[in-house]
């Protein structure tokens, strides 16, 4: 089994997670796992005492939780792309997210989780249950 140092938490019944899918290929230290996914479920309901609907990168070693625009910026800072590409993913993360949920039916709107949260006790727990089942580069962000 591959350790991670970061999992991303992204939606996995989205076709379009271009951005995402082109930052994963650069990290080797970072794993995927659909939203979907019943440890990516107890995961969220163990750190916020709820499932909300967003993108979140969950970093082990740094004991942090990314969530939404802090998550999609720190997701192209650490591929390595242009400063500018991060602030703009970071600053149109929503109309991004609602205009992928349109386009793919999904239905629902991200929740409004932007900040760096402290990984809670409880969720670091399921960490390592979080990562056993992600992968390096998900076949749905291909």
């Amino acid at each position: 089994m591959k350790q991670y140092d970061a999992i991303l938490i992204y939606d996995g019944e989205c076709p379009y997670c271009s951005i995402a899918a082109r930052a994963l290929e650069r990290l080797d230290d970072v794993g995927a796992i659909s939203w979907y996914d019943d440890s990516a479920q107890a995961f969220l309901q163990a750190q916020f005492e709820e499932t909300p609907f967003a993108m979140f990168l969950v970093d082990g070693q740094r004991h942090r939780v990314y969530a939404g625009r802090s998550a999609a910026k720190e997701l192209a800072d650490r591929a390595g792309t242009p400063g500018i590409i991060g602030s703009l993913v970071r600053d149109n993360y929503d109309t991004i997210a609602k205009a992928v949920g349109v386009a793919s039916g999904r239905g629902r709107d991200p929740a409004d989780y932007h900040d760096i949260y402290p990984l809670g006790e409880s969720a670091a727990d399921l960490f390592d249950r979080l990562g056993a089942n992600a992968e390096r580069q998900p076949e749905a962000l291909a």
